[in-house]
């Protein structure tokens, strides 16, 4: 194996690839804890770690022994502290290897017969978000695309029934009371109304964004739909997508991303 020396060290190019991985992992890690009150515990563990590896090469034998235990029981600490960063960032790496969603996995590994294809008709969508955003009208659309979304369907009342913009618009009626809580599209029906979605805890959105965005990021973090959300206040269009927000949209930018994710490969067909 090729090698060279540093100072007193012998260095691999293994080695070099050890440590870039470690560094890239801990990048990443900060990177989605960052902004919360877990990127400070994250921060005060690693420095606790390079403590002890101090102590360590200093020969503090007293010293190294209660900061191993303190590690050691600190491991098991974490895992409690981060579960919720742990669940995004296995949701991230799932979402981007895209492998439950592959057609040869389903049919032969987990023998699972093909699904068939559906196809969703998204006019009546955007015309209604049009509507509401010209009435500052509040809505929150969750349409489908491969993942399962039965227990967020339980979790509100049961519509079944055609996508139409005229039964979206008395959903979202303030009179309505159905219009708290997100409407979720599922092959090519309104499933249900008036759901409960996951909220994300993410500290850096902005506080001008409401409790509808906070819902459509979360519902984005924890599955891979296209949510849309309209502003009560203020009107404006907004697009989750894989744990991202595209904000103040235009109905034909909404309508452009909205069409494009939604056709990329995968279970459903989509059409305007």
């Amino acid at each position: 194996m090729l090698a060279f020396r540093l100072g007193f060290l012998d260095v691999g190019w293994l080695d070099l690839l050890d440590i870039s991985l470690v560094a890239l992992l801990i990048y990443q890690i900060y990177n989605l804890v960052r902004g919360s009150v877990a990127s400070r515990v994250f921060v005060g563990y690693l420095l606790v770690y390079f403590a002890y590896l101090l102590v360590k090469a200093l020969g503090l034998n007293l010293l190294t022994t209660i900061l191993e235990y303190f590690i050691s029981v600190g491991a098991l600490a974490l895992i409690i502290i981060f579960q919720q960063e742990i669940r995004r960032f296995l949701l991230l790496i799932g979402k981007s290897t895209n492998v439950a969603n592959s057609r040869w996995l389903r049919r032969w590994v987990l023998r699972q017969p093909p699904a068939p294809e559906f196809i969703t008709a998204l006019r009546p969508v955007l015309d209604a978000c049009k509507t509401l955003s010209a009435e500052f009208s509040g809505g929150l659309i969750v349409i489908r695309k491969n993942d399962d979304l039965e227990k967020f369907v339980q979790s509100g009342e049961s519509i079944d029934a055609e996508v139409s913009k005229p039964l979206l618009l008395a959903i979202f009626s303030q009179y309505s009371p159905l219009h708290d809580g997100a409407v979720i599209i599922s092959d090519g029906r309104i499933q249900s109304a008036r759901c409960i979605l996951p909220v994300s805890d993410d500290d850096e959105l902005p506080s001008t964004l409401g409790f509808r965005h906070r819902a459509a990021l979360g519902m984005s973090e924890a599955t891979d739909a296209a949510i849309i959300a309209v502003s009560e206040e203020s009107g404006r269009l907004t697009l989750a997508l894989n744990g991202e927000l595209f904000t103040n949209l235009t109905l034909s930018e909404l309508e452009e991303r909205l069409s494009r994710y939604l056709r990329e490969p995968g279970r459903k067909a989509y059409q305007l």
